[in-house]
């Protein structure tokens, strides 16, 4: 089995300090082989923001691997967004905006999808997703493979937000090169479900696990236990009191390439 931790949209300058601590205790406890965070650490990618994100992540006892989010490049200051919106994400979080894990169980690839020109919307080029299929492709042998993007591939029906460009034709090639699982974030709200126009792809959803700008629902994160082609995924939350427990819990299994929930 693996065990993955996704968590999305820290949000560091504008959170719960309440919940800092019971969020570290948790995600420790459940002995993850790695923490995903896909995206937003900060809210304004200021140098004081960064560093609390750092400080975060040097307390998660499991590997981690992260991709940036929209707010992850600095929005009051644009000629550091347009010119050099990565520097203060690679000196405090990571100098690898596209990281990549591989063992004998998984692919991790994580994509940068922010678009430094248009702050909210993001970019799926199909420069991007050759790159990211060219890795699948050459790990094909390895059971699972998992994608991890900030702005999601398919948005839920009652998102006010621009799908990212580039996002359909990124669906379809996923799909053609054997993508499994894409986890993202930046919607602020949690779901899993197979994605709508390639139902082989499992699309993993994070809420925001520790921002005050939550969106009809607690904050939370989620846990994704990987048996092959069976996959439980725990969505745990908190609400006003600060102790994250399970919301909520969905198994699927995959048959003839065909994601489709457990009864």
């Amino acid at each position: 089995m693996t065990r993955l931790i996704h968590l999305s949209d820290l949000h560091f300058g504008r959170t719960r300090p309440d919940l800092l601590g019971p969020l570290i205790q948790t995600v420790n406890g459940l002995n993850p082989d790695h923490v995903i965070v896909s995206g937003d650490f900060t809210h304004r990618a200021r140098v004081s923001q960064y560093e609390e994100a750092s400080a975060f992540l040097k307390q998660l006892t499991a590997p981690w691997l992260a991709v940036p989010g929209n707010h992850d490049t600095p929005l009051d200051n644009v000629f550091l967004r347009f010119f050099n919106p990565w520097g203060r994400y690679k000196r405090h979080i990571s100098r690898d905006l596209e990281p990549l894990h591989i063992d004998q169980n998984v692919v991790i690839k994580g994509i940068n999808t922010v678009n430094r020109f248009a702050w909210q919307t993001g970019r799926m080029s199909k420069r991007t997703t050759r790159r990211l299929c060219q890795v699948f492709d050459a790990s094909e042998a390895i059971p699972v493979q998992v994608a991890v993007m900030h702005h999601p591939l398919e948005h839920l029906q009652d998102t006010d937000k621009r799908l990212m460009r580039g996002a359909q034709h990124a669906v379809a090639a996923l799909g053609d090169c054997g993508a499994d699982i894409v986890l993202s974030g930046h919607l602020h709200n949690a779901s899993v479900t197979p994605m709508t126009t390639e139902p082989g792809i499992l699309f993993v959803q994070a809420g925001t696990g520790l921002s005050t700008r939550v969106r009809g629902e607690p904050n939370n994160f989620n846990v994704l236990d990987i048996h092959g082609d069976t996959v439980t995924v725990r969505r745990f939350a908190a609400g006003d009191t600060p102790v994250f427990k399970v919301e909520e819990e969905r198994t699927f299994r995959r048959l003839d390439q065909i994601w489709s929930q457990s009864t």
